[in-house]
């Protein structure tokens, strides 16, 4: 009898709990389903610094700014000879790019909605991870050429995604940034936000901005449609002053501190320092943001270090290293400036895109950088003694040389946008290190797909490598001509 009260009531208790939803019984009560969109947008905000932290620990970073000579080695000549060929951008994909899709995610999902709306309304939210998102891809597809993205981020769905041309991927890039801008709404503000504390108007002149350089970027390649995307963003309302520049703010604080300062003070390495052909350019023209760029040596000079010579002829106190402006463990770095944005539209009134006066607006964007470099120190007299000279007073028969040679000063740690801005228009004329490694014969104008593609995504480089070119640091990518 007693074993049968057993089994009924074994039965009753299987029976009870077949009809109820147990589904969750091994989820941990103290740990959130779904994480908090504020952090995640925190974390990709702050990838997206470390992306533009030139030169540091890390490395993925630094290729362009040493290719585009702004830096060069010190002890170890090895970057700066184009050592490495394959560069990994799996950490990006597998990083922010998930953690905006996520927030993304979350906010449009119904089920999820109301939850993210804690962290700030849901179109805010999804507007600026939409801006971020795209601003990554291009960081991404500007680098390595063809790279998955219409079927990227899909998790199980698809662990081996196709390459997209860079055409196709530049030409929804500009649909992601002017769909994104529209969808601010006006509602509650995004908490987590650090790079432009959810100020909508601060982001849509970003979102413009950014389609206003994707557009220069084909001119080569497609000016008609490069003209066209040109004339729009900047209708739309682009930054207007310095003002309006989009920096990462670093912290006195060792977990979110400048990258510079981390290799010069922390590390104790100092394993970067201007290029002697950036500071002897400076010098030639008497520049006055050289005194904020760079550092005395210790002889109290500006001297900047030999590039891509090996061995290294001298020590890190020989040289000039970055300026406190940019090696400060708060040192901000620079995502877009005015000074960028006027070259620009400087540019494009050369290229007959735009009406205007590309004199005025080459004089305009060298005052903006000099004010954002030079603070309280600029003088309008200082700048028109600058602008007088030879090489860099205006003449619209090297208009475009000259637009370029100091776009490369005004991007100073800006290196991967300068090495963009050379491999388009081939200003600065700048010379290979004098010697070379792994085969280099010439300034790489590319990276080398991360080698673990030929692996687990054997098929689609496969394809990517016979539509696109050899994988190497020369095959130019699709803008590059």
């Amino acid at each position: 009898m007693k074993g049968y009260k057993y089994l009924l009531f074994t039965g009753l208790l299987t029976t009870t709990l077949a009809c109820n939803d147990f589904g969750d019984i091994n989820v941990n009560p103290n740990s959130a389903l779904f994480p908090n969109t504020a952090s995640l947008i925190t974390g990709a905000e702050r990838t997206v610094g470390t992306m533009n932290a030139q030169v540091g620990p890390g490395g993925f970073n630094i290729a362009p700014a040493l290719y585009v000579q702004q830096f060069s080695d010190v002890t170890y000549i090895e970057d700066s000879r184009y050592k490495t060929i394959n560069f990994s951008y799996n950490g990006l994909y597998s990083g922010p790019l998930v953690n905006l899709q996520a927030i993304i995610d979350q906010n449009t999902n119904e089920a999820t909605r109301g939850l993210a709306a804690t962290y700030g309304s849901n179109g805010n939210q999804i507007a600026i991870a939409r801006i971020l998102k795209a601003y990554v891809f291009q960081y991404i597809t500007d680098r390595w050429g063809d790279v998955p993205y219409s079927q990227a981020l899909k998790a199980d769905q698809n662990f081996s995604p196709a390459f997209d041309k860079q055409q196709d991927i530049y030409n929804d890039l500009f649909k992601e940034w002017k769909a994104a801008a529209a969808q601010f709404d006006g509602g509650k503000a995004v908490t987590g936000d650090i790079m432009l504390s959810s100020n909508a108007t601060r982001w849509k002149k970003f979102a413009a901005s950014l389609r206003l350089i994707a557009a220069l970027r084909l001119s080569k390649v497609d000016p008609a449609k490069g003209k066209t995307e040109f004339a729009a963003a900047l209708a739309d309302g682009v930054l207007a002053s310095n003002a309006d520049n989009v920096q990462y703010k670093y912290l006195a604080d060792a977990n979110n501190e400048n990258p510079l300062y981390t290799n010069y003070v922390r590390s104790n390495r100092k394993d970067f320092a201007l290029s002697n052909t950036f500071v002897n350019y400076l010098k030639q023209v008497n520049d006055p943001r050289l005194t904020v760029f760079a550092a005395k040596n210790l002889k109290g000079e500006y001297i900047g270090a030999p590039y891509g010579v090996f061995p290294a002829p001298g020590k890190a106190q020989d040289y000039s290293l970055a300026g406190a402006a940019i090696s400060a463990q708060t040192a901000p770095v620079n995502i877009m400036t005015y000074a960028q944005v006027l070259f620009a539209q400087a540019e494009a009134v050369k290229l007959g895109w735009i009406t205007g006066d590309a004199k005025a607006l080459y004089e305009s964007a060298i005052k903006a950088s000099m004010q954002q470099w030079l603070g309280s120190s600029y003088t309008d007299a200082a700048l028109a003694a600058y602008i007088a000279q030879p090489d860099v007073a205006y003449s619209d028969a090297k208009a475009i040389e000259l637009i370029g040679n100091q776009r490369w000063i005004a991007l100073f740690f800006q290196g991967t946008e300068s090495w963009n801005e050379w491999r388009r228009t081939g200003y600065p004329s700048l010379k290979p290190a004098p010697t070379t490694l792994n085969g280099g014969t010439a300034i790489p104008r590319r990276l080398a797909y991360p080698t673990t593609e030929t692996t687990l995504n054997a098929k689609n480089y496969a394809e990517v490598v016979t539509r696109q070119g050899k994988d190497d640091q020369y095959t130019r990518v699709w803008w590059d001509k």
